[in-house]
C-alpha cells in the first residue's frame, strides 16, 4: 500500500531526527558559555530539594517537558504512547506533533490519543499559526478538544517553510498576532506559543504578552534545525537554501537571558541535548527545559528502558546541580550567581 505524501514526510522527519545530521554547525545553543558555581558546603540534604512547579497553573513534578515531536503514521503512534507513558511516570508535560495531518488523514487521529497512558500530566496539542488562521477558530477548537489536550502550542516556523522553495510550503505570514489573540481568547488562555528551532526575540515575546499569551517555548538554535531537516528532504534550491541558512536564529541561552525580565512563563528548548544542559537552562531563568530529539533517539535506540533512563537522569542531574549550588528550590537555583561567557554576553547586550 502506497504511503501518502504527508505520511512519508512524518516518517522522514522521524528517521532524520534519529540518525541524520540535523544540528547546526554552531550547536549547543551557547550553553557552553554558562558555568555554575560549586558550593562545597551546601547545608542541604537531597530529600529537601524541591523541583515541583507548574505549566500554566497545572502542577507538574519537575520543570521538564517533552516538546512536540510527531503524529500520523503507526511509527508516530508507538513513539507518542511510549514517551507519554514515561512523562506520566515522572509527572512532566508531553507535547504532540503538528495536528495538521488530522485534517488530511482521518486514521491519523489515533496517533495523537495518549490520554489513556497519561491521565494526569499536561498534554499539549500543536498547530501552526498559519494553519489556525486558515482553518478558523471553531475548527481549531474542535481539533484541540478531540485529542483531550490541556493546552495548545501554536507553532511559528517561517524559516522552515521558506527554505522549502520547491514545494507548496506556506509563504504567507500575515495576521499572526491577530490569529494568536483570537485562539488564545477562544481557549481561555490555554495557549503557549513556540518557535521551531530559530528562537523568540524579546520584542516578539513582549508583543505576545500584550495580546494575552502567558507562556512561550523559546525554541532557539542549538538542537534540531528544522531548516536543515528540510534541506535534507528537498532538492535543488530547497536544499541549497536550507544548508545556507542552517545556523539562522537566536541561540537558546541568549533567548532565555534576553527575556528574563519579562513576566511570562518560559520553556527553553533547542540544544537541551543532555541533562546538564537542561539544568543550565533552568539556572539561567527558564521555567521549564524542553527536549524532544534526545528522548526520541533514546527510545528508538534502546526502547522504553532507554527513554526512561534519560528522563530519570534529567531529574537526578537537576537535583544534583541544585544541591551543589546550595539551592533548596527552583527560585533559589535561578538566583545563584553564574559565569557567563563573552559570546553569550554579546548576544544579550
Amino acid at each position: 500500500m502506497a504511503v501518502s505524501q504527508i505520511y512519508q514526510r512524518k516518517i522522514d522527519h522521524i528517521q532524520l531526527c534519529h540518525q541524520g545530521d540535523v544540528q547546526p554547525k554552531t550547536a549547543n545553543g551557547l550553553f557552553d558559555e554558562v558555568q555554575l558555581i560549586h558550593n562545597a558546603l551546601p547545608e542541604l540534604k537531597l530529600s529537601e530539594i524541591d523541583i515541583s512547579t507548574h505549566l500554566l497553573g497545572k502542577p507538574i513534578r519537575a520543570p521538564l517537558m517533552v516538546t512536540g515531536m510527531t503524529g500520523g503514521p503507526q511509527e508516530a503512534k508507538d513513539i507518542n504512547l511510549a514517551i507519554a507513558k514515561i512523562c506520566e511516570k515522572y509527572g512532566v508535560p508531553f507535547g504532540l506533533g503538528s495536528q495538521r495531518i488530522m485534517l488530511r488523514e482521518a486514521e491519523s487521529v489515533d496517533s495523537f490519543m495518549v490520554r489513556s497512558v497519561a491521565p494526569t500530566i499536561p498534554i499539549i496539542g500543536n498547530l501552526g499559526v498559519n494553519q489556525i488562521r486558515d482553518l478558523g477558530i471553531e475548527q481549531t477548537k474542535a481539533l484541540f478538544e478531540r485529542i483531550e489536550a490541556d493546552f495548545l502550542a501554536v507553532h511559528l516556523n517561517p524559516a522552515m517553510e521558506l527554505v522549502q522553495a520547491d514545494t507548496d510550503a506556506d509563504q504567507d505570514f500575515r495576521l499572526g498576532y491577530e490569529t494568536i489573540a483570537k485562539i488564545n481568547e477562544a481557549l481561555d488562555g490555554k495557549v503557549l506559543v513556540k518557535e521551531c528551532g530559530c528562537g523568540l526575540s524579546k520584542d516578539v515575546v513582549r508583543n505576545l504578552m500584550a495580546i494575552g499569551v502567558r507562556a512561550v517555548d523559546l525554541s532557539g538554535t542549538g538542537g534540531t534545525s528544522w531548516i536543515k531537516v528540510e534541506a535534507l528532504r528537498n532538492e535543488k534550491m530547497g536544499a541549497y537554501l536550507g544548508n545556507l541558512m542552517e545556523n539562522w536564529g537566536i541561540p537558546t541561552a541568549a533567548a532565555i537571558l534576553s527575556t528574563q525580565d519579562l513576566g511570562i512563563q518560559k520553556i527553553a528548548s533547542g540544544g537541551i541535548n543532555d541533562p546538564l544542559i537542561a539544568a543550565k537552562a533552568i539556572a539561567l531563568g527558564a521555567d521549564l527545559a524542553g527536549f524532544a530529539r534526545p528522548i526520541l533517539k533514546a527510545y528508538l535506540d534502546t526502547g522504553e528502558e532507554g527513554a526512561d533512563f534519560l528522563m530519570d537522569a534529567m531529574v537526578r542531574t537537576l537535583k544534583l546541580n541544585m544541591i551543589l549550588t546550595g539551592s533548596r528550590n527552583l527560585q533559589a537555583f535561578k538566583a545563584q550567581p553564574k559565569i557567563i561567557g563573552f559570546g553569550l554576553r554579546q548576544w544579550i547586550s
